[in-house]
């Protein structure tokens, strides 16, 4: 299963709230260089087949194709040193790109 940090907590609960939706899709979907990358964004639509994961002041939606792929995974939210963004801590990756967005399996 999915599984966040504190600090990921913390900042999504911060950012639903600043942006008035309370969905975030968390996925994976074919592109970049290496086959993969992640989907992190706010939801717009939940579909009756997305998995839903309730964190009270947030909802996280995972696409059924994308669920397998998330198992066991990780959502941190870090500072790397000007940048504070999500990261996707994902055991199941076997490979990434240079750039950080692109991964494969």
């Amino acid at each position: 299963m999915l599984d966040l940090t504190d600090a990921a907590i913390n900042q999504a609960i911060s950012q639903t709230q600043d942006n008035a939706n309370d969905t975030i899709r968390v996925g994976v979907t074919g592109g970049g260089c290496t086959g993969f990358k992640y989907i992190f964004d706010f939801a717009d639509t939940v579909h009756s087949s997305d998995h839903i994961l309730d964190y009270g002041k947030f909802q996280i939606v995972i696409d059924e194709d994308s669920l397998p792929l998330l198992d066991e995974a990780i959502i941190d939210f870090v500072h790397e040193g000007l940048n504070k963004s999500f990261k996707i801590i994902n055991p199941k990756e076997t490979a990434s790109c240079g750039c950080g967005v692109s991964i494969s399996f």
